[in-house]
């Protein structure tokens, strides 16, 4: 009986799961996002678990005050987490959750550069882009694996589906966002930063330090996940213009973060 109702399951999802994504973009996205926030909470508690977190009042005291600032243009209660890791990286997952690694704290100048990578990494969240990439797989499939892995994220098959939320570097299992997801995730973060009052402008000083930062080396993590090129600054170069408009009225409005 599963087998014969099963393809119009599938077809009848497929028919209704077109949304569009903050940027204008047509995205197929069906799976619950109960399940997709519960995946994202599951593995934020197992990172607690598994790596140290950083008592550096400092380094807690900034990250919480930018992501702060952020999520304030987003709604909802996000939790913020300092890991005492040494590798650039950051990242956002289902059910608002935000980790970022002290590495990243050391490597970046200023509070407007950690707000672009934060920005970047709440724009995927914003964007479904882990339900999206599970939607996908799912809908390739056209079985319940996906579904199942859901409820037992702790199996080999749940941290493959972890790893589309984009924490597969810690399972193992490396599954990057695509190229489209992560110039939409530059251009929601660039404008979620600007929104709350940070410069924009250094989103491009960001990744144009990054890659010169691993130049004759292996990229290092967060890139490795997050490509940077010349095509992705380019790209923020002319969306620039949007961005500092939105930051001139959050500057008008009087938001000013001071988070160093």
């Amino acid at each position: 009986m599963f087998k014969k109702i099963f393809p119009a399951l599938v077809t009848a999802c497929l028919l209704s799961a077109c949304i569009t994504s903050p940027t204008g973009r047509s995205q197929l996205v069906f799976m619950p996002d109960t399940q997709i926030d519960q995946m994202g909470l599951q593995a934020f508690d197992d990172l607690k678990k598994q790596k140290p977190i950083s008592t550096n009042s400092k380094y807690n005291q900034t990250a919480s005050c930018i992501a702060g600032a952020i999520t304030q243009q987003t709604g909802g209660n996000w939790e913020v987490v300092v890991f005492e890791d040494a590798t650039p990286n950051a990242f956002a997952l289902p059910g608002n959750k935000i980790g970022v690694h002290t590495g990243m704290l050391a490597l970046v100048d200023n509070q407007d550069q950690l707000a672009a990578v934060i920005g970047h990494e709440v724009g995927h969240v914003l964007a479904k882009h882990s339900n999206e990439r599970a939607s996908q797989e799912f809908a390739v499939n056209q079985s319940m694996s996906i579904i199942q892995a859901v409820s037992a994220p702790q199996t080999a098959l749940g941290q493959t589906a972890l790893g589309m939320l984009g924490v597969g570097a810690q399972y193992g299992i490396l599954m990057p966002y695509s190229r489209t997801h992560e110039s939409e995730a530059d251009t929601i973060g660039v404008d979620l930063m600007a929104k709350a009052g940070f410069d924009p402008q250094q989103s491009v000083t960001l990744w144009q330090k990054m890659e010169r930062a691993s130049q004759g080396q292996q990229p290092i993590e967060f890139m490795s996940t997050h490509p940077s090129n010349a095509t992705r600054i380019q790209q923020l170069e002319q969306h620039m213009p949007q961005a500092l408009a939105l930051f001139q009225q959050a500057q008008s409005a009087g938001k000013q973060p001071h988070c160093n």
